[in-house]
């Protein structure tokens, strides 16, 4: 089968220079063991940019069939360019085009990718998350939220921008960063001390949910990371499976199948959640489009579960097609001459 692989490894294919320029590239090692992976499943391949240049170059590679059908799919680690929600644009395009990817929707991506929004659906769907306000100035009133805090910007990956503030001289400071510096609203919530647990989703309709990550914290004062933590923390520091008890397993199952629901995810995510020291699990965010990097949580519960890096990639791919065509990706198309 023709499967297209599109990043943002170059962001100059832009018409203009125009709106808040996207702070993420494509990981090239990730993205060139998706495109392995997929050429291992016997997938013709093409990488390309998520770019004005797009649309055309899928035309050139997977022209529609006589009837104007979709002969090929695009499995999307592109993270955006510019602007506003820059991941949900490469979707869009897809969907407008008539062509096939992996992933959410745009609407799943815009909402996933809004803290706030998210939160606002967990409660509406009854799952717990952590007391939160949504700030402009550090001076407006926290009503009832309890330090410490955890201040964020409503829009960014990978605890970007995260603070952690224990008075309301550091929330001053805090809330003007993320708003000066990232030009978006403070998410405010409340600090869950406890453990951090990562649930990573595979499928659509009967979710298969893989094996529990556990981050260990160690010796550290604050068992929280930020941005340039994450990219410091080993392998090693996660512990998977998780030791949780059935009844709590369970809870989380149930409670990450709801969130991925409300927030329209497809295919595959990782929702973040911490227990506290009671055993109440919270929900901190969902992640649409989850990292496949050797390293990352979602894959190491993946693997954990049995799968190669390989099987999951194609297992991720084989699961989007049933969602357009009603069926898993023929074997003959497998086993069709690579790239």
């Amino acid at each position: 089968m023709r499967v297209a692989v599109v990043w943002n490894h170059d962001h100059t294919g832009v018409i203009n220079r125009f709106g808040q320029p996207s702070p993420e590239f494509s990981d090239r090692e990730e993205v060139e063991n998706v495109v392995a992976a997929l050429q291992e499943g016997g997938h013709q391949t093409l990488l390309c940019e998520g770019d004005k240049g797009l649309l055309a170059a899928l035309e050139r590679f997977m022209p529609p069939d006589s009837q104007a059908r979709p002969s090929g799919i695009v499995f999307i680690r592109a993270t955006g360019i510019q602007g506003e929600c820059p991941s949900i644009h490469v979707p869009a395009m897809l969907e407008m085009a008539g062509v096939p990817y992996t992933g959410s929707s745009p609407l799943g991506c815009g909402l996933a990718l809004d803290k706030v929004i998210t939160k606002r659906l967990l409660r509406d769907a009854g799952v717990p998350t952590p007391n939160f306000r949504v700030m402009r100035r550090g001076t407006e009133s926290t009503g009832d939220l309890r330090f410490p805090l955890v201040v964020k910007p409503s829009r960014e990956y990978n605890s970007r921008g995260l603070q952690f503030v224990h008075e309301p001289a550091q929330l001053r400071q805090a809330v003007e960063v993320v708003v000066t510096q990232s030009a978006q609203d403070a998410l405010v919530e409340e600090y869950v001390e406890g453990r951090e647990i990562t649930v990573a989703l595979l499928g659509n309709g009967e979710l298969e949910i893989l094996p529990f990550v556990e981050k260990d914290f160690g010796d550290r004062e604050t068992h929280t990371a930020t941005w340039e933590d994450k990219g410091r923390m080993a392998a090693a520091q996660r512990i998977c499976p998780a030791r949780l008890g059935n009844n709590l397993t369970t809870m989380l199952q149930d409670i990450s199948v709801a969130t991925f629901r409300a927030c329209e995810c497809r295919d595959f995510a990782r929702v973040d959640l911490r227990i506290d020291r009671s055993g109440q699990p919270f929900v901190l965010e969902i992640n649409h489009d989850p990292a496949l990097d050797m390293g990352a949580s979602y894959v190491l519960a993946a693997t954990t579960a049995g799968h190669s890096f390989s099987s999951l990639v194609n297992r991720i791919l084989d699961v989007a097609h049933t969602r357009y065509f009603g069926i898993g990706i023929p074997k003959a198309e497998h086993a069709s001459k690579r790239d």
